[in-house]
């Protein structure tokens, strides 16, 4: 399995591009950075682990993902870009391809796409998405944006998005731009990426993911897919051995762990530590 780490960004503590820097030297593979374009104060939908309350005010307090995201490009070579997770539906899906597109081609093909349909609907609704069509919203921006990307003259349809044959370059380094939905493993979840997305990422509070894994294989190939579905989980606990053997036979692809929202060296040392616990090689402070 790869090993991820994401950083919950804000507007203090460690900068993205720091910290993909330390996470680089210590072998890790991708770097995940949240999205939130802003928290209504008074709202109706509820934290999936919180409640009526935030877990904390970085929520109201995140960089924006893109940005960061390109900080991080800038000063590293090999590791893997992506969100955990982003809110396609809050953009205009035209200019999110462009903005995707152009990161993946000057960073060399080392973008992917973790999307989410959005829990605070509050939010989705200050951008004119309807809570109860956010789904159909995602599908098509994701449709469109894939035309964007591969297509010489692309166009699309749809009832929430629509535009003719027109030209976008530059085009993602990659032929194909991985896209994982980062929500719930329910049936409903797990159909909806066997037929829209490249693989699935857990959320925190994930119970029973081998059996869900499973469950999403054989959507997959009900679905006529071909090979396996990405699968890319957020570790929110330190994991037993068993844990991670499960995970493993199960067929996961990546775990994601998350470092803390502190300084420089908090988080250095922090990385030491993790990547020695994963066997990653000798720790970046000491190579």
């Amino acid at each position: 399995m790869r090993h991820g780490i994401v950083l919950f960004t804000s507007d203090r503590g460690i900068a993205p591009a720091d910290l993909a820097v330390a996470a680089e030297q210590r072998g890790f593979d991708t770097i995940y950075v949240p999205e939130h374009t802003h928290i209504p104060v008074r709202r109706e939908a509820a934290h999936p682990t919180a409640g009526a309350d935030l877990p904390d005010d970085r929520y109201l307090r995140t960089l924006d993902p893109w940005v960061a995201l390109a900080t991080c490009a800038t000063v590293t070579k090999r590791i893997g870009l992506s969100t955990a997770v982003a809110l396609p539906a809050e953009s205009d899906p035209i200019t999110l391809a462009k903005t995707i597109a152009t990161l993946d081609h000057l960073s060399g093909g080392r973008v992917s796409l973790g999307a989410g349909f959005g829990w605070n609907t509050d939010e989705l609704a200050d951008h004119g998405v309807p809570g109860a069509r956010r789904r159909t919203v995602l599908k098509e921006y994701l449709e469109a944006m894939r035309a964007l990307w591969t297509q010489d003259q692309a166009s699309y349809s749809g009832e929430f998005v629509a535009f003719g044959p027109s030209w976008a370059y530059p085009k993602p380094a990659q032929a194909h731009l991985p896209v994982v939905i980062g929500a719930g493993g329910g049936p409903k979840t797990l159909e909806w990426i066997a037929h829209n997305a490249d693989g699935w990422m857990t959320t925190p509070i994930e119970t029973d993911i081998p059996a869900k894994i499973s469950a999403l294989r054989q959507r997959w190939s009900e679905a006529g897919r071909d090979g396996e579905p990405e699968v890319r989980i957020l570790v929110a606990s330190k994991p037993s051995q068993e844990d991670l053997a499960d995970w493993a036979t199960a067929g996961a692809s990546e775990l994601i762990w998350g470092v803390p929202d502190a300084g420089s060296s908090a988080v250095h040392s922090y990385l030491d530590r993790l990547a020695v616990r994963l066997g990653l090689g000798v720790a970046g402070a000491m190579a």
